[in-house]
Parts: structure tokens; sequence; C-alpha cells
């Protein structure tokens, strides 16, 4: 019985298995790219800059995102050549039904399930708060009671529930229409950097970089909490989790081998040189130890005298994480729908309108549960799921590099990760090490979030899945 059960949770799908999505074929290597700077520019910069550096790191924090973002051009080059060669719009969870077999490839889309769905309703609050601050500044501001879930004295979060729904709407228009909004508000948050840095670059004052390492390199406090570079890398990681979604739109791609590799590797690139710039700027102009507030830039701003600019500032800061929830938010259908597909969820879901072309079950499901969710719970603790989460995802695609370089050595690799499998290894290596730094309470949640998923598969997916009844 346990034999069978291992024979079937361990089943793998056929490499080069190909099928019709009914999914439109829009989207370029610049729509790909833009976005992946949608997903990754967004509360990292704007946000976790200035905590990693006040309560972790000081300005050390660049070397925190130098190191974070290493360990994510790793996991880049393996995205890369398995969205290339294996393709499918299922991200991780594809890659790993072809490596390793079914039960992973479950654990995976489980994952990354968490993943996508919380961070999405975690900027939704963030987006809120920024938001209901712009009105209040014009004198619109709304009550407590409307921007407070019921735990936090209020009825619920209304913004953050808002905008959900609004980009709800905008996903089952379709993927091109969605790629557009992306476009601009990508664009308007890039305007609100290049502000920040031609104000920040004539206020540096190079006193405020000493000691550049107040913290050292990895250090536990007293309390039990994690201090130093090491440990701001595993916080600002989350600064980096999105450009994985590119992998998510390999079915609307319009030439996939190559445009998905270019769409990974150059909003990587791009946006790990943007938060350096920004890291350093912002540490320099005032002292770390102020930044621990939830608008860091801002602040800045506002400290040495730029009101104008911080406004500005602020105002990109919203359109910053309108995108980043919205490229989350389509990743995340995409991964359902693929699973679906598979069988290993309800067919129900697998379901893409002939209208929209758009997975329009899945949109709405998520947008109303993830809606509610941001309406009504605060989910600031949850939040620390996201990184472990995406971290252990990225770990197994750098090990299905070299299981599939080994396995199918033939398959046509339109794009191949150099020195393999030096550079796969150390993407293992580096992004595990990022695990290990994560608090032992996030392991724990992590862990029964992984429980849970295991009951669903032996309960409903190992019976139900397509591999099962051919």
């Amino acid at each position: 019985m346990l034999s069978n059960l291992l024979k079937r949770g361990f089943r793998t799908k056929n490499v080069t298995a190909k099928h019709e999505s009914g999914l439109k074929k829009c989207l370029s290597a610049l729509d790909l790219t833009l976005l992946g700077v949608g997903a990754i520019i967004g509360t990292g910069i704007f946000v976790l800059t200035g905590i990693a550096a006040a309560n972790q790191a000081g300005p050390a924090v660049v070397l925190s995102f130098i190191i974070s973002g290493t360990a994510c051009a790793f996991a880049a080059l393996a995205y890369a050549e398995l969205a290339a060669s294996v393709g499918g719009c299922g991200s991780a969870y594809g890659y790993s039904y072809v490596a390793f077999g079914e039960i992973v490839a479950w654990i995976i889309g489980w994952i990354l399930l968490l993943e996508y769905s919380v961070s999405v309703a975690a900027v939704a609050n963030g987006w809120s708060g920024y938001f209901n601050n712009a009105l209040t500044a014009i004198g619109l501001g709304l009550p407590d009671a409307l921007t407070k879930s019921p735990e936090l004295g209020g009825i619920i979060n209304l913004p953050a529930t808002g905008i959900i729904l609004l980009l709800m709407a905008m996903l089952i228009k379709g993927a091109k229409q969605s790629a557009q909004l992306n476009t601009a508000m990508v664009f308007i948050k890039l305007l609100a950097i290049i502000i920040f840095v031609s104000v920040a670059a004539f206020n540096v004052n190079p006193s405020n970089w000493h000691p550049f390492m107040p913290y050292g390199w990895f250090s536990t406090l007293p309390d039990g909490k994690t201090v130093g570079v090491l440990a701001g890398a595993s916080l600002v990681f989350f600064a980096y989790v999105g450009f994985d979604a590119v992998s998510t739109a390999v079915e609307e791609s319009k030439n996939p081998q190559r445009d998905v590799p270019i769409g990974i590797i150059a909003s990587l690139s791009f946006c790990t040189l943007i938060y350096i710039l920004v890291a350093g700027l912002l540490t320099g102009v005032v002292p770390y130890n102020t930044l621990g507030v939830d608008h860091p830039v801002a602040f800045a701003l506002q400290s040495i005298g730029y009101s104008w600019a911080s406004a500005l500032v602020s105002t990109g800061v919203i359109a910053g994480l309108t995108t980043v929830m919205l490229v989350l938010y389509y990743g995340l259908t995409r991964i359902i729908l693929a699973m679906s597909r598979d069988g290993l969820m309800t067919p129900y879901l697998s379901h893409v309108s002939p209208k929209t072309q758009t997975p329009v079950r899945v949109i709405v499901i998520m947008g109303l549960i993830m809606a509610t969710a941001a309406g009504l719970v605060p989910l600031g603790a949850l939040a620390e799921l996201v990184n472990i989460g995406t971290l252990a995802a990225f770990v197994l695609v750098c090990l299905g590099v070299i299981v599939l370089r080994a396995k199918h050595p033939d398959l046509p690799r339109p794009f191949k990760n150099p020195f393999s499998p030096f550079f796969p290894a150390l993407g293992m290596l580096s992004c595990g090490a990022l695990m290990a730094f994560l608090p032992q309470q996030t392991w724990t949640r992590f862990l029964l979030w992984l429980g849970l998923g295991l009951v669903i598969y032996f309960a409903y997916s190992i019976k139900h899945s397509k591999l099962n009844k051919s």
C-alpha cells in the first residue's frame, strides 16, 4: 500500500507534452520585462529598505541587497532555462512536476499559492495606508472604521478590499490590458525613484554612513531577534519576490523560448541596480536609525526639507504597490489554472472564457478571498511566510535544472544556464542559507501549511490526477 502511494506520488509528466491552453498569446519581451519590474519594485524599495537599515543592517543594507540579489540571480538563470525548455504557465510547480514528480509539484504549487495570495493581501494593506494618507492630505481621509480590520478596532479595511476588486476586473478583461496598465504604473513609480535619486544625490552626508556595519554580519540578541547583514538579506529578500511571476506568462508570450528568459533576467538585473542605488542614498541623506518607519523614502525627503518631492514619491508608491498586486494576482491565477488542468484541483477552475481568453472563475474566486482577507485580517505576521515559501521554490527550481540535465540531456534548451551544475548548485546553497536565517516561528507556520497541503493531496489530488487516470 505504502509503496504504491509513493510510486503514484512520484510519477512525472512528459517533459515534451504540449497542449492548447486557450490563453491568448499577446505578450512581448518588453511586456514581460515590465511585468517583472512591476512585481519587484514596490514594498521592498519603498518600505523594507528603511526597516532593514534601522533594525538589522545599518548602511550595510546595501550589502544585504547584493547578497539577496545574487541568490535571486542564480535562481533567475534556472527559471530562464526551465521556462524556455519545459514551459507551461505553472512556474516552479510545472518544472517540479517534470523533474521530481507529482507530490513535490503539489507541495511547490501549494507553497506558491501561499506566497502569492498572502503577498497580494499584505501589499493591499500597505497600499491602503498610502492611499488614505493621500486622501487625508486633500481633506477626504476615511475614518479608522473603514481603514482598519476588526482586530485593530475598525470594521473593514475598505481601500484594501476595493483595490483587489478593481484589479480583479482588470484581469478578467485580459492579459494585454493588464500589461498595459502595468506599463503605465511602472513608468510612474520609476519617475518617483528618479525624483528621489535626483534630490538625494545632492544631499548626501557621508558621516551618515559611519559606522557602515553597526550590527556586523550576523548575531542574535538576548530577546531572540537576529541582526546583521545576513539577517537583513533574509528580510529584504521580500523585495525580490515577484520576478518568478514572469515565468507564469509562458503560455501568453508571443515567443516564450526567447522572450521569457529576457523578461526574467532583464527585470531582476535592472531592479537590483535600482535597489542598491536607492539604499545607498537613503542611508546617506539621513541617519539609518531614523528609518524604521513605513514610508522611509518619503520620510527621508521630508527630513531634508523637500516636502514637494516627498508628496510626488508617495504618489509613485501607490502606483508601485498597485503593479505588485496586479502581477502577483496574475501569477496566482495561472498557477491554479495549471494545477486544475492537471487534475490536482477541481476541474471547475481550469475553465478559460472563450470571450476574454482568461480564467475568469479563478480570477473571481481568488479575488473575493483575497479582498475579504485584506479587508478583515491584519496580515503582518503572515508576510514572513512569503519569504520562506519563495526560497523553498527557488531551491527546487535550481535542483530541477541539474536533474533535468541528467534525465533529459537531449531536451532542446533555447536558453542554457551557464556553468551548470555550478551555478544551479550555488543557487540552492545561497537560497537555502537565507532560509536558515529566518525565525523559528516562521518555520513552524510554514511546516503547518505544508502539513495541510499534504492532507489535501492524499485526500483528493492523488486520486483525481490526470496521470492517475491515464
